[in-house]
């Protein structure tokens, strides 16, 4: 494809088998990107690529596990050897990983948390940037409001830490990037209808600390319900583009006033 808001980029997304990265990708495409489908099996990521390619548009399928930096270093390695640039990444995937009380979470629990999601996003943006600054570019990390608005997430300790991480570390990204002219921004996406909850281990005391939250009126104000992964792409679309170019060091919630509650 040879028109539209990415035509002639390469986009890279990571956890591009599902939910957010799904659409993302597939967005992408539409708008003129070849992409690179990160996933952690390349069965995964296969549904990703075909859609992409009925549509007219070019994918790579690569398997890549963001807990492994050195398979996230190879992943990048590839798409750099195949298309020769990289101009926009979206660190998007993560776990919600072992949700426990602090006192009864297992070190090896809260680690492999912090290692897919902040540590992941890291090595992600690491080895991309010698293909960014070849001529600038775009990244977007996908973040939460959870860590960052909401913090009533009983027993997500580890998953709310990484989150607050991530805008931290787009922010000193985006300073330190600037002068190659990457962009780095990060989306805090609220309830969202993907398959992240399979991800998700609560332990069997996590009662024993619940703290009741009620909302008298639904927690989605502004549809009644959770967004949907083409909504959220919306504006990973406008931040992987030259319309988001004055745009760096900035977190935006897509969470329908989830998180004003």
């Amino acid at each position: 494809m040879t028109t539209g808001a990415l035509a002639g980029k390469v986009a890279v997304v990571t956890g591009a088998g599902s939910g957010i990265g799904k659409a993302s990708a597939i967005r992408f495409a539409q708008e003129g990107a070849k992409v690179a489908v990160l996933e952690l099996t390349a069965d995964t990521a296969q549904q990703t690529k075909q859609e992409i390619e009925a549509g007219g548009g070019e994918a790579l399928v690569v398997e890549c596990d963001v807990s492994d930096p050195e398979s996230v270093k190879e992943a990048v390695a590839k798409v750099g050897e195949t298309w020769d640039r990289i101009d926009v990444v979206f660190a998007n995937a993560g776990i919600n990983g072992a949700a426990a009380p602090i006192e009864t979470m297992e070190i090896e629990d809260w680690n492999k948390t912090l290692e897919t999601n902040l540590r992941g996003t890291f090595a992600t943006v690491k080895y991309a940037i010698p293909y960014l600054k070849k001529e600038g570019g775009s990244v977007i990390i996908t973040s939460s409001v959870n860590g960052n608005r909401i913090f009533s997430g009983t027993g997500f300790a580890a998953y709310s830490s990484s989150k607050a991480g991530q805008v931290a570390f787009a922010k000193m990204a985006a300073l330190e990037l600037g002068r190659y002219k990457i962009r780095v921004n990060a989306i805090c996406p609220g309830a969202i209808d993907t398959n992240i909850d399979k991800n998700t281990f609560p332990s069997d005391d996590l009662e024993e600390i619940a703290i009741p939250v009620e909302y008298p009126e639904g927690s989605h104000p502004l549809k009644g319900k959770p967004g949907k992964p083409e909504e959220v792409a919306k504006l990973v679309l406008f931040l992987a583009s030259d319309e988001s170019s004055h745009v760096s060091g900035t977190e935006m919630y897509v969470d329908g006033a989830e998180s004003l509650l």
